[in-house]
């Protein structure tokens, strides 16, 4: 890549990015492209961008009427196809008035559930016919591979009908025993809850819900995996158990004790996720927390005693249940990561000798 900006491209700045293993772009106005290697942000050749520049790198590439929807929204999240590279999710927004951008390069390659480091039974949650499985966890910590992951499975796996509602679509999956259904949001549906009350129309067997974003969107989740529905969504929350609590208390009060009754019939397992850094330095890895609705599970969400979760997540480890300080433990035991690392993303660092 040349230092030269007017001789600079965008293929040019993600071929470097792609190369260096890197899993986001960002350009940025007075900044140099910057990418996320490893979790970090490190710079790249190239000289700062002026203002203006990041938009005309960008204008090709991305249709007038997106365009439209940005100057109108002042955002815009959509896939676009790099050659050579793949697909890319592209975030625009503004910083002082100047067009900016966030750019996720996907991978075309979809790992196994045991190569991506979870315990091979999650295989068993997702060969059920019904009910909500919950992957969640901070932005950036791979929920959306682990959807993708599971979808795969399921694909090579079951003859079904899978209905995805993305924003936007970042693996694309071809038929295999299963037709596979991918529907991007302002190309395909507009928002998420009338996206998803649309697909209950289209005989699915599965549906993947890209993130809960809002109170409809949760209501139609746990409608579609109670009614004879795998259902597979992601919420940004930061433990499995909390996961629950947020969806309880997104209700108004007098509501909640039938969303917990109906949340309590129709959860499968919550896997809260995180991706911390290996001790060689070279990568990150996975670090989880499995919640399995077992009978206990489904009776403290019907009872509103969401304060016992934890003890039943710390309790039930021979139904294949985790917690993420136990995770960690294991990862720092087994040489994976650092003792550091693993305290520093404990969720009682004062309890982790004993987790």
């Amino acid at each position: 890549m040349t230092d030269s900006l007017s001789t600079q491209s965008l293929a040019e700045i993600l071929k470097f990015a792609s190369e260096a293993c890197a899993s986001d772009v960002h350009l940025v106005t007075d900044a140099p492209p910057m990418m996320r290697s490893h979790g970090e942000i490190a710079r790249m050749p190239g000289a700062p961008f002026k203002p203006g520049e990041i938009k005309d790198l960008l204008k090709d590439i991305i249709a007038e009427s997106l365009w439209q929807s940005f100057d109108q929204q002042e955002r815009l999240c959509v896939s676009i196809y790099f050659e050579g590279i793949g697909y890319g999710r592209v975030t625009l927004y503004r910083s002082k008035g100047n067009v900016e951008a966030a750019i996720r390069l996907a991978t075309s390659d979809i790992v196994s559930v045991s190569e991506l480091g979870l315990p091979n039974f999650v295989n068993e949650m997702i060969d059920r016919k019904a009910g909500l499985i919950l992957v969640t966890g901070a932005t950036g910590m791979g929920k959306t591979t682990t959807l993708n992951t599971m979808i795969n499975s399921i694909n090579s796996t079951r003859r079904s009908k899978i209905v995805t509602l993305e924003d936007p679509i970042e693996y694309y999956h071809k038929h295999q025993r299963s037709i596979v259904v991918q529907q991007e949001m302002l190309t395909d549906f507009d928002d998420f809850n009338t996206g998803l009350v649309h697909v209950l129309r289209q005989d699915p067997d599965v549906i993947v819900v890209g993130e809960m974003r809002d109170l409809g969107t949760i209501t139609t989740t746990l409608l579609a995996a109670d009614t004879g529905h795998l259902v597979l969504a992601t919420l940004h929350t930061q433990s499995a158990t909390g996961s629950v609590d947020r969806i309880v208390d997104a209700y108004p009060a007098q509501e909640r004790n039938h969303i917990a009754a109906q949340l309590a019939s129709s959860l499968v397992a919550v896997i809260s996720q995180l991706l911390v850094p290996t001790l060689d330095g070279r990568g990150r890895v996975l670090a989880y927390e499995i919640l399995i609705a077992n009978q206990a599970v489904r009776n403290v969400i019907r009872d509103g005693k969401l304060q016992a979760l934890d003890n039943i997540l710390l309790t039930g480890t021979g139904e294949g249940m985790i917690s993420m300080d136990r995770c960690l433990k294991n990862l720092y035991q087994r040489g994976v990561i650092s003792y550091d690392t693993a305290i520093n993303n404990a969720r009682n660092p004062a309890g982790f000798r004993n987790a």
